[in-house]
Formats: C-alpha cells, sequence, structure tokens
C-alpha cells in the first residue's frame, strides 16, 4: 500500500473511532455521566456533552487533510483529558463482576496508543 493512502485510512480510522464516540455521548449519555470525575464543577451531563463535542469537533479536524495536523493534536490532549474519566470507571468497578472489571481496568493502557496514534496522524498530515 502507498504511504499516502497508509496516512489517509489511519487518519479516517481515527476520525471515525472519535466520530463514534462523539455520537454515543449523546446518544447514551447516561453511561458517561457515570464516569465524570466528582472534583470537576457544574453537572456531568454538561461535562458529557462537552467531551462529547470535543470528540467530534477533533474527528472534524482529522477528516480533513487541512486541519488534520491541529486535530491530531487536540486529540491526542483529548485522550490525556479523558484519563482520569477512565481511571474513576476502573476505581468504581472494584465491586463489580470480574469481566466489568477486567474490562474497564483494561482500558487504561490504550489511552497511551491512543495518544500516540494521533500524534502519528498529525505528523504525518
Amino acid at each position: 500500500m502507498e504511504p499516502n493512502r497508509s496516512r489517509s485510512r489511519s487518519a479516517a480510522g481515527l476520525a471515525l473511532l472519535l466520530g463514534a464516540g462523539g455520537v454515543l455521548h449523546f446518544a447514551i449519555p447516561k453511561a458517561y455521566d457515570r464516569v465524570i470525575p466528582r472534583a470537576l464543577p457544574g453537572r456531568p451531563r454538561a461535562w458529557t456533552y462537552a467531551s462529547g463535542l470535543a470528540e467530534l469537533g477533533c474527528a472534524a479536524a482529522i477528516a480533513v487533510p487541512r486541519t488534520r495536523r491541529l486535530g491530531g493534536l487536540l486529540a491526542a490532549w483529548l485522550f490525556a483529558a479523558i484519563f482520569p474519566a477512565n481511571v474513576k470507571m476502573a476505581l468504581d468497578s472494584r465491586n463489580k463482576p470480574l469481566k466489568h472489571r477486567l474490562i474497564t481496568y483494561g482500558r487504561l493502557p490504550l489511552q497511551w496508543p491512543l495518544i500516540t496514534w494521533a500524534l502519528r496522524v498529525r505528523k504525518t498530515a
């Protein structure tokens, strides 16, 4: 596969992942409300919608070649920013069934590859 096509597919995949995640924030907000850290000011639903909009914005920026470089950087920042919510979700799952705990704890190390992917999309834009 030629390098330009590979880079475009990588960017499209990241945009699709972010876009789907953003849509889910609006389709099933209660699931996201539960993982908003209590230390954040305001209502969890506002943070759910704001983070959904952020994901959709990053997806749109990555999807457009002209803004892909900025979109990759913003997506990397977003993946780092949502890490505390993933930690909270993992901690909250301590008394849940093993399968649920494995899923929530398994998400934690995925943040680094997502950040790396976003930065790679930025670099190759």
